[in-house]
């Protein structure tokens, strides 16, 4: 028997290369995107039923916790579109040697950082 097998593998303590951070992200933000999808449907008819509908929907986006949702909603909606073209382009062969890999990782992270910063400024 093996001797120097992991006894407790600690899966916090193992470092992960960039590719893995990016496509660990891209399947949580799918799954956020999942789960916030009714709640931004059943806002977004809600706003469209009428005039007083719409202005009790505007009311209810100026709050906090809305603004946090819809918030989240765009930043996993970025990243996710933002990791998907990666993975596209991937598939068709572009930027799949580990340094391009690499690089496109982490431009992938960079852009997705920027433009929730970005959106977070618009929304609040």
């Amino acid at each position: 028997m093996n001797k120097k097998r992991p006894v407790n593998l600690n899966l916090a303590s193992l470092k992960y290369p960039p590719m893995a951070i990016v496509s660990i992200l891209h399947r949580i933000s799918g799954v956020v995107l999942f789960l916030l999808l009714p709640i931004m449907l059943f806002i977004l008819g809600q706003s469209i039923h009428s005039e007083e509908t719409f202005i009790h929907v505007k009311n209810l986006l100026s709050q906090p916790c809305y603004k946090m949702a819809v918030w989240a909603f765009g930043a996993a909606m970025i990243y996710h579109l933002l990791a998907g073209i990666r993975h596209l382009l991937m598939d068709i062969g572009l930027g799949e040697h580990l340094n391009a890999g690499r690089n496109s990782a982490i431009l992938v992270i960079i852009l997705a950082v920027i433009l929730t910063i970005f959106l977070g400024i618009w929304i609040w």
